[in-house]
């Protein structure tokens, strides 16, 4: 059964937010030392990874507008099976670099 789109993307918004909120005026060094806040990002990324990959098998045409969804997902494949390799710089680059244009097209999707 396939699944509202709109839902999917209000996720990966909402994830995308909470990320932002957890890492409000954070540095890099208070991040990496923080096992509750990495462990709360962590989590929200293999959310937006699962809406992504949900996206793509139900509505792969507005998967296709999502700068890096490859990337993305391949991401939360990492976190989800490479436990033991994550990065923290790498994670702190996805909040920093990535998601902020993530956000911005998820959200100019869910006005159209």
């Amino acid at each position: 059964m396939d699944h509202n789109p709109e839902a999917y993307l209000f996720d990966i918004k909402q994830a995308c937010d909470e990320i932002a909120e957890f890492t409000h005026d954070m540095s890099y060094e208070e991040y990496s030392g923080n096992s509750m806040v990495k462990a709360a990002v962590e989590r929200k990324f293999l959310m937006i990874g699962e809406a992504l990959i949900r996206l793509k098998r139900e509505n792969p045409e507005i998967l296709k507008t999502i700068t890096d969804h490859e990337k993305i997902i391949g991401f939360r494949n990492v976190l989800v099976h490479g436990y033991d390799i994550i990065d923290d710089a790498t994670v702190w680059s996805a909040v920093k670099d990535s998601m902020p244009t993530l956000r911005q097209e998820v959200e100019s999707l869910l006005t159209t």
